[in-house]
């Protein structure tokens, strides 16, 4: 049984991960070290800001359990509200922008593959697969 909370296991230790622009920060729970197939993250978008994001690699699942804001699916030009209670999954490597809005958003993230807890979005949104 792996047990751990945000403090003091998570922040402030190298499994919190802070985006280089400041849009977001990743509070990484369960990692690929864990052996259990998947990564559980903690994550706060900061209200007011955009990002780029488009996982190649990965398959994401996501939870807003606080704030608001948006995502834009680019491929289709759609734009769904986020709020408290929506669950949206990026299924087909969607390219997207993830928008903060009107106060931080707290979202629950699950990846396939796993992260290793290392990873920060690169020049063309994507997380690298890392071993």
């Amino acid at each position: 049984m792996i047990v751990r909370r945000l403090t003091p296991d998570i922040l402030g230790t190298d499994r919190e991960v802070e985006s280089e622009n400041g849009n977001w920060v990743s509070r990484r729970l369960v990692l690929a070290d864990d052996g259990v197939g998947f990564s559980f993250h903690d994550t706060i978008i900061r209200a007011g800001t955009e990002t780029y994001i488009h996982y190649a690699n990965h398959i994401e699942a996501v939870y807003c359990v606080a704030g608001n804001g948006e995502i834009h699916d680019i491929a289709n030009d759609t734009t769904h509200k986020i709020s408290d209670g929506m669950m949206y999954l990026l299924n087909n490597h969607d390219r997207h922008y993830l928008r903060g809005g009107t106060e931080d958003m707290r979202l629950i993230c699950v990846f396939n593959p796993p992260l290793t807890g290392k990873e920060v979005h690169d020049e063309n949104g994507h997380y690298p697969l890392m071993s």
